[in-house]
């Protein structure tokens, strides 16, 4: 072989180990999941489906976007939908997690075929009375009992100018017009926020309606989600609706001042007195499956809640349970931020119980959640 022949031979060589060599890393870097700051791993899985409560959602959709810009990158594909969707897809176990602002009930719970299904706590509202109603000017915000509340939805109240709200009204001139009740047409967290309120200060609606996601309306107009709720009180005169505050405060609605527990006042939701009502709640169950409402303290708005995100104990796909992990740890620390006006920042409880279930979630023999990564 003349020395040509042996320098192309060896190019060829070297050419094709570096090729090699380059596939090699190359494949490995595309099969491997990437390395934090803090020298944790980020999952491998960028991308989360969610669907469910849209009590929640005008957090989430901030929660989400960021998170997204951090360091792991994952996207989180949440779909707006109701509480009642949210639940029956993790049932069907078409998303990773659901979201719910009614706890599951143990009918539900009994329905799952990937053993436990745990609640975390996402955010922290208050479900405001919305109305839309003219009033002379400089009139004070209404104000409404629990019980002219539920005697308005049980339909037994039909007039603004009725004698029940003129009494919680002193002063103000209400006009003769027919009251149009608008009510969720959908599976709803927020219904079952609202319907826990009334069954709690209404022996007849206790005895009636009742508490549940959905209801057998005794009156009212139905909308889809608290988006199709606020348009349509926004746009009925003589309006009277229940919305996740956020949703009026985007819409202009005006809402009423509830009286609270001890009847020494008439409280607004906001993101205080929403924060009030919650920390006014100590016995809390271990799994997490409870209300707030009608909460004692003076400043506590008695229409609170918390929405959950659900999403099964033992996480079929490892990969995708730490990404599951590493993003409900965002939403309980950092994605807390996004809170205020519309919402109120998790108390301090809450996040250390909530910290324990995304702890407590399992990828096969080990914990899914590796440490926060940042």
């Amino acid at each position: 072989m003349n020395d040509r022949s042996s320098a192309i031979r060896s190019l060829g060589m070297k050419l094709g180990v570096g090729l090699a060599l380059g596939t090699t890393l190359l494949l490995a870097a595309c099969g491997s999941s990437s390395t934090s700051g803090n020298g944790l791993s980020c999952p491998s899985a960028k991308g989360l489906n969610g669907a469910g409560a849209t009590f929640p959602n005008l957090i989430y959709s901030q929660m989400f976007a960021a998170f997204a810009k951090t360091t792991c990158g994952i996207r989180v594909n949440y779909q707006s939908v109701g509480s009642g969707a949210g639940i029956s897809q993790l049932l069907a176990q078409t998303v990773d997690f659901g979201a719910t602002d009614s706890p599951m009930t143990d009918a539900d719970m009994a329905k799952s075929t990937n053993g436990p299904i745990v609640h975390v706590p996402g955010t922290l509202g208050g479900v405001a009375i919305s109305y839309n109603l003219t009033l002379p000017s400089g009139s004070p915000r209404l104000q409404l009992k629990g019980e002219t509340i539920a005697n308005i939805f049980l339909g037994k109240i039909t007039k603004w100018n009725d004698a029940a709200i003129a009494a919680d009204n002193s002063g103000v001139t209400l006009p003769d017009q027919a009251i149009t009740v608008v009510h969720r047409s959908d599976g709803s967290g927020t219904t079952g926020i609202f319907s826990a309120y009334l069954t709690a200060v209404s022996t007849d609606w206790a005895a009636g309606p009742k508490q549940g996601t959905t209801i057998n309306w005794p009156t009212g107009v139905g909308a889809r989600g608290n988006d199709g709720v606020a348009n349509q009180v926004k746009n009925t005169a003589g309006a009277i609706g229940y919305n996740e505050l956020g949703y009026v405060l985007q819409n202009g609605i005006a809402y009423a001042a509830v009286q609270n527990k001890d009847a020494s006042g008439f409280i607004a939701p906001s993101a205080e007195t929403v924060t009030a009502a919650a920390g006014a709640v100590t016995d809390i169950p271990d799994d997490l499956r409870f209300f707030i409402v009608n909460a004692p303290g003076a400043n506590s708005y008695p229409i609170s809640g918390f929405s959950w995100v659900i999403t099964y104990q033992n996480q079929k796909d490892a990969d995708k349970g730490q990404a599951v992990a590493q993003t409900l740890w965002y939403m309980v620390h950092t994605g807390q931020q996004f809170a205020v006006p519309n919402y109120s920042p998790l108390p301090d409880t809450m996040v250390a119980k909530a910290e324990a279930k995304i702890k407590a979630l399992q990828c096969g023999s080990a914990a899914c959640f590796k440490g926060e990564i940042k």
